[in-house]
């Protein structure tokens, strides 16, 4: 298993590609908080916060996201090496947690270079560290988590094709529902009573609770039980190979 997890590392490295994705999240963010006047813009906001790279990251997440993991299964698919892959002395579920894990390494990578911001806003502070810290890693630990979560999703999408640019865009089209979809239903009023429950299902009021620094036990086991779901599915849909 970790011999596959090795492997997807280095052919995410190996191209051109990987260092693009990871280049453009933090381009996109940098300027949005330091380079354009806009409301997201930390220096010209007047507080010691980071509020707009968690209102920011995201929405790049559900680009970013799909282009790391579209190419898991949808890429073996086309090459016709899927089979062979299957062939190796892992169960179906190491495989998909070994791409798994890989692609979700890759996410974390591209959030450590944010901490310079954290730093950058801590000494911008008066008095210097004058910010709300909890908040700031509570949001963190929710980025995570919500990452977690959009890569299963980019992972189950590029297990239901061997086209990559589908997997994109089914992997951005599930993970811009899961996290806007419920609020936007919401929104709509028509469900009564239950209508914060409809809203309890979207990963977006779960990541605005972690992002208040409390981190609460159900959005913990809300964010798993979404990453769970979603590895299963792709497990049935990699099983279904062996009912033809």
């Amino acid at each position: 298993m970790f011999a596959l997890f090795k492997k997807e590392i280095n052919t995410f490295f190996n191209s051109i590609m990987g260092y693009i994705v990871l280049a453009v999240f933090l381009v996109v963010n940098g300027l949005f908080l330091w380079v354009f006047p806009l409301d997201f813009n930390i220096l010209d906001y007047g507080y010691a916060n980071m509020d707009g790279l968690f209102i920011l990251a995201p929405f790049v997440f559900l680009f970013l996201i799909p282009a790391i993991t579209m190419r898991t299964f949808a890429d073996e698919k086309s090459k016709g090496t899927i089979e062979t892959l299957f062939t190796k002395p892992l169960t179906d579920m190491q495989i998909i947690l070994a791409k798994y894990l890989a692609s979700l390494l890759l996410v974390v990578l591209s959030l450590v270079p944010t901490l310079i911001y954290f730093f950058s806003v801590y000494r911008l502070g008066m008095p210097m560290g004058n910010l709300d810290s909890g908040a700031i890693w509570g949001s963190y630990i929710g980025l995570l988590f919500l990452g977690a979560s959009f890569t299963a999703i980019g992972v189950f999408s590029s297990s239901i094709t061997d086209n990559q640019i589908i997997a994109f865009i089914a992997g951005a089209g599930l993970c811009a529902f899961a996290y806007l979809g419920f609020e936007f239903i919401y929104g709509l009023a028509l469900f009564g009573k239950i209508d914060l429950f409809i809203k309890s299902l979207g990963m977006n009021a779960h990541y605005a609770s972690m992002s208040r620094g409390v981190i609460d036990t159900r959005d913990v086991i809300y964010f798993l039980s979404v990453i769970v779901i979603f590895l299963l599915l792709t497990q049935f849909v990699l099983e279904r190979r062996k009912w033809k």
